[in-house]
C-alpha cells in the first residue's frame, strides 16, 4: 500500500519551522473523509480549489479595470496567481507550510463579485444581510461548489475568511497571504494604471520609491525580503516600520489616484446599476432564476440564493443577463 502521504507528512515534521502548520495536525474537515494515499490534506485542498468552477470564473472578473480590452490587464485570476507566487516565496523562506499557503492564496477571492469592489459595495448596500467578499468566498467553498461544497480543512477555510486586513488568521500561513495580497495588488495595480495612461512613473510618491524601489520588480523584492528578515524564526509575520509605512502610503496614493474617481473607475456607476437592477429584478421575479438557483432558495432563502447567484457571475455574464432582461430583442420580420 502506498504511503507517500505519510512520507510527506514526516518530511514536513523534519524540515518545517516549529511555527508552521503541519498537515498531519490539521483540525480537519467539516465532514470526515478517507485520506489520500499520495497528497497531504493541504495539497488536496489546493487541488480542489484549482479544479473548481469558481476558480475558473475568476478569469472574467474585474480586478481594477472593468471589462478591459487589452490582453495584459490583471483579472481576479491573475491576481490570485500573483498572490500565490508571492506567498509561496515568503512561506518557503520562513519554512512554513507552502501547500497551506498556496491553497489559501488561490481561494481567497473565490467569492468576489463581478465588477470588482464596485459589485461588492453595491451588494453590501442593497441587501438586508450585507455582503463582503471574504465571507462569500467561504460560502463558495463550504456550500456552493460541487454538490455540497469542497469540504476543505479548517486552516484553509480560516485563511480564506480572514485574509482581509483587520481579521486575524489562526495560522502564520494565513498571515503570509494577508501580506502577499496587499503586496500583489498595490504593485500590479500600479503597473496596470501606468499601462492605461492613468499614472506615470514620476507621479508615484518619491519618498516611498526611495525605500521600496523604482520598479515593480524592486518594490516586490524589497517587501518580500523585509517580511522574511523580520519574521524569520518568530511566531509572527511582520515588517519593519519604515517599509510598512512606505507600503501603506503607496496604497493610500493608489486609493486617491486610481481606486476612487479615476478614469479606471468611470464605469463603476454603470456596473453598480447593473448589479442593483439584477438583484431587484430577481427578488421580484424569482421564477426567472435558473433551476439550480431555485433549488437553493429552499436551502438558503430567496435573498441569499440570489446574492450567491449574482456574486458568482462573471462581468460579461452579468452584462449579458442585463441585456436579456432589460433591453429589447431584435425583431425579425417573417
Amino acid at each position: 500500500m502506498l504511503k507517500i502521504r505519510e512520507y510527506q507528512e514526516e518530511l514536513e515534521s523534519k524540515i518545517l519551522s516549529p511555527y508552521a502548520m503541519l498537515s498531519k495536525n490539521t483540525k480537519g474537515r467539516q465532514r470526515p473523509e478517507e485520506k489520500c494515499q499520495v497528497r497531504t490534506e493541504f495539497q488536496r485542498d489546493r487541488d480542489r480549489i484549482i479544479h473548481s468552477k469558481s476558480f475558473r470564473r475568476l478569469k472574467h472578473k474585474t480586478q481594477v479595470f472593468i471589462s478591459p480590452e487589452g490582453d495584459h490587464y490583471r483579472t481576479r485570476l491573475t491576481h490570485a496567481l500573483e498572490v500565490a507566487q508571492i506567498a509561496r516565496t515568503i512561506a518557503r523562506a520562513l519554512r512554513l507550510n507552502e501547500d497551506l499557503t498556496e491553497a489559501i492564496a488561490l481561494g481567497h477571492d473565490l467569492g468576489h463579485t463581478p465588477f470588482g469592489h464596485a459589485g461588492e459595495d453595491i451588494l453590501n448596500q442593497i441587501t438586508t444581510c450585507g455582503f463582503s467578499h471574504n465571507v462569500q468566498s467561504l460560502r463558495v467553498v463550504d456550500f456552493l461548489e460541487g454538490d455540497d461544497g469542497l469540504n476543505l480543512t479548517f486552516e484553509v477555510r480560516d485563511g480564506i475568511l480572514n485574509h482581509v486586513w483587520g481579521n486575524t488568521p489562526s495560522t502564520l500561513e494565513g498571515k503570509v497571504v494577508q501580506f502577499a495580497d496587499r503586496i500583489a495588488y498595490i504593485n500590479h495595480d500600479i503597473d496596470d494604471a501606468i499601462r492605461a495612461g492613468i499614472l506615470k512613473e514620476e507621479d508615484l510618491p518619491q519618498d516611498c520609491l526611495k525605500i521600496l524601489g523604482f520598479s515593480k520588480r524592486e518594490r516586490i523584492n524589497t517587501l518580500i525580503m523585509d517580511i522574511i528578515r523580520n519574521s524569520m524564526d518568530k511566531p509572527e509575520i511582520t515588517m519593519s516600520e519604515d517599509v510598512f509605512y512606505a507600503m501603506q502610503k503607496l496604497r493610500e496614493f493608489m486609493f486617491q489616484n486610481v481606486y476612487i474617481d479615476s478614469e479606471a473607475k468611470r464605469d463603476e456607476k454603470k456596473a453598480k446599476y447593473i448589479i442593483q437592477a439584477l438583484y431587484e429584478y430577481f427578488m421580484s421575479n424569482p421564477d426567472s432564476l435558473p433551476d439550480d438557483v431555485k433549488k437553493d432558495i429552499d436551502r438558503f432563502g430567496k435573498e441569499q440564493a440570489i446574492i450567491d447567484y449574482i456574486a458568482g457571475m462573471t462581468d460579461r455574464y452579468a452584462m449579458r443577463k442585463f441585456y436579456e432582461i432589460f433591453l429589447p430583442s431584435p425583431w425579425n420580420k417573417l
